[in-house]
């Protein structure tokens, strides 16, 4: 029997980067407030969003069956 655990390599490979150095390398901080994470115009429209959470929607409670 074959699994993809089986197949993963030993750590720490050279090609391995731990978070903490891809964090510090990416310049990556913590998230100070709720608020950095808002994004007012990430819809153009009122419409836009509801056909995005009628997706989503539907997404769910079909991976939930």
């Amino acid at each position: 029997m074959s699994s993809n655990a089986e197949r993963m390599p030993e750590w720490p490979t050279a090609e391995h980067v731990p978070v903490e150095e891809l964090t510090r390398r990416q310049g990556v901080r913590p998230v100070a407030s709720v608020d950095d994470l808002a994004r007012p115009d990430l819809f153009e429209s009122d419409d836009e969003l509801d056909e995005f959470l009628t997706d989503l929607y539907a997404a769910r409670r079909a991976s939930a069956a």
